[in-house]
Formats: structure tokens, sequence, C-alpha cells
């Protein structure tokens, strides 16, 4: 474990809604300590198994590890240029091109209903191609105006965003934007220009007293 870390922060992240995306969530906190959730080998194995692009999780060796880091570094660096309206550098288009001519995992139809991946040489290679293909049908479509980044102050996780207005804030509902919503109410119940509330009761209708005058005299 990192020392500097936090309980749960090396934990592998997915549902960014685009398995390039899924990879980029492998850096945390890119706008404060940038860490690494692939550390070792065996974390960019475990990551392959976990996200359906390897199984059983393959031997991974360190020239792989840095590929792949290479190639996430890449696909955010697009995420980035697509969100800030800015031309994409060539460096990080000539690595995902780049791995994108190489072979990916053959997907195979194991019964109705069930599908998986074709066994392969070099799995680690394929699945890398897989996620780098990804990055060209997402960048190179009209989704990519869609990717989005986190609204929440300590997070900067990016996702599609794939919401029927396209207004969606948050990495995950039930995380950055559940405590939002929290952080908000407390704000709104402790700040000092919210009055109490009214005790009357709503159905209870004031007369004026012209009015009660008139029904007096009725």
């Amino acid at each position: 474990m990192d020392p500097a870390s936090e309980p749960g922060e090396l934990e592998l992240r997915f549902g960014a809604g685009r398995i390039s995306l899924d990879l980029v969530l492998t850096v945390g906190e890119r706008w404060r300590r940038s860490f690494e959730r692939l550390r070792t080998p065996a974390d960019l194995a475990t990551w392959l198994e976990l996200s359906g692009l390897a199984s059983p999780a393959p031997g991974v060796s360190a020239a792989e590890l840095a590929a792949a880091r290479e190639l996430r570094e890449a696909i955010f660096h697009l995420a980035r240029s697509t969100m800030d309206g800015r031309a994409a550098a060539r460096g990080d288009l000539d690595v995902v091109n780049g791995w994108a001519a190489r072979p990916d995992a053959a997907p195979v139809l194991r019964r109705l209903g069930t599908s998986g991946l074709l066994p392969s040489s070099r799995p680690v290679d394929a699945a890398l191609a897989t996620v780098a293909r990804d990055a060209v049908r997402l960048f190179g479509g009209p989704l990519a105006a869609r990717v989005r980044e986190c609204a929440a102050p300590d997070c900067s996780a990016l996702f599609l965003d794939e919401s029927r207005a396209g207004a969606r804030r948050w990495c995950s509902m039930t995380a950055c934007g559940n405590r939002s919503k929290v952080a908000a109410y407390r704000r709104r119940k402790t700040s000092p220009t919210a009055g109490p509330a009214s005790s009357r009761p709503a159905h209870v209708v004031r007369r004026s007293p012209v009015a009660t005058r008139r029904k007096e005299r009725a």
C-alpha cells in the first residue's frame, strides 16, 4: 500500500462508460496527488481480468506495464484536448493509433447469451489494442463531446455522459453526487440567511382585516 493513500483509494475503479476511460481511472486525484493504481505488473493483470479483457489474469511484464501506462496517458490527454477544445498532440495520436493497429482480443460466442474472448498468445497486447480501438471510436465520433470530468471538488474522474439531457455532472450519483447533495443540504441548513420555517400549517388561509370586517357587517 502507498503510505500516503487513504483506505480504498488504491482500489481499481470502473464505470466510466467506456473501457478506454476506465483505464484512465487507474490514476487518482490528477488535480492534486495524481497517485498510481497500477503500481505493479500484478495490478495491471488484475485490472485486465476485472475489465473482462483477459481471463484468467495474464502474466504481465514490467515493459507491458509501462506500455499500458503510456497508452493510458495518451488517452487522458486526448480526453483533455477534447474537453478543452484543443487540437490533439501528435504524440498522443501516434500512441493510440499504434496500439489500435495491432490485433485486438477477438470475441467468441460461447453459447446464445454468453460471449467471451479467444485466447491470445499475447493477451496483454491484445487487451491494450482493444482499449486503443475503443479510444479511436470514442474520440473519432460524436460521443467525444459527451466526455466529462466529475464536478465534485475532490474528484477528477472522467466519464461518458450518456444521460438524455447531456447534463450529468458526477462520475457516480451514489458516490460524488450523493456527497455533493448532502454537503449542499448541510450548507442550506446552517446558512445564517435561512430563517426558521413557518409553523403555520400550509392549508390555513389568513384573512385580511378588511375581509373580516365585511364578514362581521354582513
